[in-house]
């Protein structure tokens, strides 16, 4: 053998000794939970709850008729029948039973829970580590961010160390216990996938993503950093299959906490409210707003007489940061707002018509139920055609005040051309153009014609009460 090729094969030797030397580091390195989990475990508990339900009726149809046959058949036939428990005024009754789980925070008994979990319950059982039941008491719950708090009588309970959950990172080791499908104490783990994520109709829980295997009876139980510290509440799943697909939110222990403290001193929970209807920057509202990037949130409505309407944003703003909290996703601004109290001042840096504007407003609180507007009614006054191929008609006085618009055109016929390609309905009604608002259907057209080609346009249009800006490119 030459001695350049044995000094080859020296050197991709040394390089795969070297490899599996890192390799054997890296597994030495790995995380053992085990002194986390002994300490935890006590305080993690099983919630099993109650529910009574009406008697399901059984149709006459499903019913055998028994009259007319010899007594012993008549017994042998009634003992085959499914019997209904009875309550003891007499009614039947079903019970349905629901499995989740929960943490102790302190140590008189106050534990920590999702609100679906015990949902419409009418009695909640806590099972505790060395199996002994107690009935808790509900203290309050808070649907928007699905926290509940309940209450088990006790002293010197196992409690767990809260952490912070702002402090939490992509990439970070996690850890949950809790009890998948009934199995008490099952512990699993993984990594922080992102956070500050939001879900569809959740948009006061900034939601930590990972990829830790929870699954049916791991909601409402803690989710442990390395330092043993909880850091969140095990809440939903991302799942096609119905079992777990590495897809885990969580709620932040810092909003349960204030949520928890919250129902507490008071029984209900108070958040921060502008009063607006806001949607996604893309791409191309970027453009059509003059914005460098795609960022921040854009106001598509403002609620009448809300704080926004008050501090004098307007529709078409684009909130770039509140507070100086730079607003990246507009998911990020219902979490900032939520997380104030009614009163509080907010500073908002907006860009409106091209420029940046500083807009200072007092929080108001959150509804109980939010007011929309309603579908408007059509117009019996038609317009012709214009080259976006829509055929629109005015708002009549009566529209305007009903639905506390200024102007705007609605949409009689929609006919080829770009409107039918981005979607627009007959109904639908357009209050800007080309970040212009829309007075009358001579504006419209004056608009309409005057549009640029091939660039990003955008156009607000309000459907069944609810308003968003759209965009499109009229080709030359």
């Amino acid at each position: 053998m030459s001695i350049p090729r044995l000094k080859s094969y020296l050197s991709i030797f040394a390089t795969v000794l070297v490899l599996g030397q890192a390799v054997t580091a890296q597994a030495v390195e790995l995380p053992d939970f085990t002194q986390l989990v002994e300490q935890a475990s006590p305080a993690v508990v099983n919630i099993s709850t109650t529910q009574k339900l009406p008697e399901r009726k059984v149709s006459s149809e499903q019913m055998p008729d028994l009259e007319g046959l010899p007594p012993m058949l008549r017994e042998f036939f009634e003992r085959g029948m499914p019997q209904q428990p009875r309550s003891p005024r007499g009614d039947r009754q079903r019970e349905a039973q629901s499995l989740g789980s929960g943490f102790i925070i302190s140590p008189d008994g106050y534990i920590l829970t999702n609100n679906h979990v015990i949902a419409d319950a009418d009695e909640i059982l806590v099972r505790l580590a060395d199996r002994s039941e107690l009935k808790a008491k509900l203290i309050g719950t808070d649907p928007r961010s699905d926290v509940a708090l309940l209450k088990i009588e006790g002293k010197d309970l196992p409690v767990l160390k809260l952490g912070k959950s702002q402090d939490l990172k992509a990439g970070q080791w996690v850890v949950a216990i809790g009890s998948p499908f009934g199995f008490d104490h099952t512990v699993t783990q993984g990594i922080v996938s992102a956070i500050g994520r939001s879900l569809p109709n959740e948009n006061y829980v900034p939601f930590i993503q990972t990829d830790v295997p929870i699954n049916p009876g791991n909601s409402g139980g803690p989710l442990f950093n390395l330092a043993g510290e909880v850091v969140g509440i095990n809440s939903q799943i991302y799942t096609r299959s119905g079992g777990f697909m590495g897809v885990s939110f969580a709620i932040p222990i810092d909003v349960a906490m204030d949520v928890s403290n919250q129902l507490k001193s008071g029984g209900k929970v108070s958040r921060g409210w502008l009063g607006v209807v806001i949607q996604e920057v893309s791409k191309d509202l970027a453009e059509s707003f003059g914005l460098e990037k795609p960022a921040g949130a854009l106001v598509a409505q403002i609620q009448d007489d809300g704080p926004a309407a008050k501090g004098g944003l307007q529709v078409g703003d684009v909130i770039l940061s509140m507070n100086g909290q730079p607003i990246i996703m507009s998911a990020d601004l219902p979490h900032l707002v939520g997380a104030l109290k009614a009163g509080s001042k907010a500073n908002l840096e907006v860009i409106r018509e091209g420029k940046r504007k500083n807009v200072e407003l007092t929080v108001g609180a959150i509804p109980e139920e939010g007011k929309e507007l309603e579908a408007l009614p059509k117009s019996s006054v038609e317009r012709s055609s214009n080259r976006l191929g829509v055929s629109v008609a005015e708002l009549t006085d009566e529209q305007k005040k009903t639905y506390d618009l200024k102007g705007g055109v609605v949409i009689k016929e929609v006919q080829d051309g770009p409107a039918a390609l981005i979607g627009l309905q007959p109904g639908d009604v357009i209050t800007h153009l080309n970040n212009q608002a829309i007075g009358s259907t001579k504006e419209f057209m004056d608009i309409a014609k005057a549009l640029p080609k091939n660039r990003s346009v955008s156009m607000r249009v309000l459907r069944q009460g609810r308003a968003s800006f759209i965009t499109f490119k009229l080709a030359e």
